[in-house]
């Protein structure tokens, strides 16, 4: 559970009240708390009014999906289920827009992944389901929340939609945040001392590790608390907590993995994909000429495969140079894409490399005492948070 994020759930609750309501749509990245948000969100608002619809894991074919929102709904079913593709299509839509809660009060529905939906194109007759689908809710009289792990994808779809949809890019944690979550796990004090300003520190290092993302925050905070239960020397040494969680089987490990597959996936040129990540893992800022040589792509070729990584959020442009949108994505990557299996040098070398810019002020050399420097240190690269009111 992350900490509750006041000015966040405010401003979806504001979007909600409006009159007319407007449709919050929650973009960010994998871990960055936008599944939490909505459980969260239907707590406060209410089971008996509110429906929680994870389409991810839902959306099989059409006749599949309206069966299962209809029969797990806490709201009536207006009209038997039809056979075929389209007349499920078109009786999930009515049953989004028509259906009320008790006293005839609008519906609330949450649909988690709403971009999932975009699966049920390979049917006949649905081409463009998506724009079929915010054109519905944005005309609709009951109140949506929608999320999404792409947020490039869901600005271009509703870029020429109405008004009536707000995006709201997902904040990253604060290192208030951080000392809270910190806290759940028994590390109110995480520094054995009476100084608070000690245990500030620890946070502020927790942090910026984990580039203030939820899902990272929360994985350095648990293996904190484990590290101080198992009596481990170091306790409180959030680097060496990361260094455990990147390992091969590490909880990060497998986050990553799964981020990095789940995108490739989605796009299109896998190997050529993952080959631009490599080259963009052992040097970030590069420009598509400079990518385009070391992939011996043209650079058209090589412009395609970059736009296709960009629409799945792996990389961004700034100023026409590449990166990570993700930066501990790219230690992964530096890690674990290689012929061999990363050795304790290997990763003691790359957290070094990735930890040592991002380091608080008040940096102890006691922290960094058992890395390995390897080649020179990265430079720190700002992380941009829109939003679109």
């Amino acid at each position: 559970m992350i900490t509750v994020r006041s000015t966040l759930t405010r401003r979806i609750a504001a979007a909600l009240d409006a009159s007319p309501s407007r449709i919050p749509v929650l973009v960010g990245g994998c871990g960055s708390g936008r599944t939490t948000s909505l459980h969260q969100l239907r707590d406060r608002l209410g089971r008996t009014t509110t429906q929680y619809i994870d389409v991810e894991h839902a959306a099989t074919t059409p006749e599949r999906f309206l069966h299962a929102i209809t029969t797990t709904s806490p709201f009536p079913a207006q009209e038997p289920s039809p056979t075929g593709a389209r007349a499920s299509f078109d009786s999930t839509l009515a049953f989004l827009d028509r259906t009320r809660a008790g006293g005839s009060e609008p519906a609330t529905f949450l649909l988690d992944e709403f971009l999932e939906l975009r699966t049920f194109e390979s049917f006949p007759g649905l081409r463009q389901v998506l724009h079929e689908l915010v054109g519905g809710l944005s005309s609709s009289g009951n109140r949506f929340v929608l999320t999404s792990r792409f947020t490039t994808r869901a600005l271009r779809l509703l870029r020429d939609h109405s008004a009536r949809f707000e995006v709201i890019h997902m904040p990253p944690l604060t290192a208030e945040d951080t000392l809270d979550i910190l806290g759940r796990g028994g590390l109110e004090n995480p520094i054995g001392s009476e100084d608070a300003n000690e245990a500030q520190y620890v946070a502020r290092t927790v942090h910026a590790l984990a580039d203030g993302r939820p899902a990272y925050v929360r994985a350095i905070a648990d293996e904190l608390s484990g590290m101080r239960d198992q009596g481990a020397p170091g306790s409180t040494d959030a680097i060496s907590a990361l260094a455990a969680l990147l390992a091969p089987e590490g909880r990060l490990s497998r986050e990553c993995r799964f981020s990095y597959e789940l995108r490739l996936h989605r796009a299109r040129g896998y190997g050529a994909l993952k080959a631009i990540l490599d080259i963009l893992a052992e040097e970030e800022g590069l420009t598509l000429t400079e990518i385009s040589q070391r992939l011996q792509r043209t650079p058209g070729s090589t412009k395609d495969y970059l736009s296709w990584l960009e629409d799945v959020d792996l990389v961004v442009s700034r100023q026409k140079r590449y990166s990570f949108a993700d930066p501990l994505l790219r230690v992964w990557v530096r890690l674990h894409c290689r012929v061999t299996p990363a050795n304790d040098d290997d990763l003691a070398r790359e957290i070094h490399r990735y930890a040592l810019p991002r380091l608080p002020q008040q940096e102890s050399d006691m922290a960094m005492a058992t890395a390995t420097v390897g080649g020179n240190d990265e430079e720190k690269k700002p992380w941009g948070i829109i939003e679109i009111d």
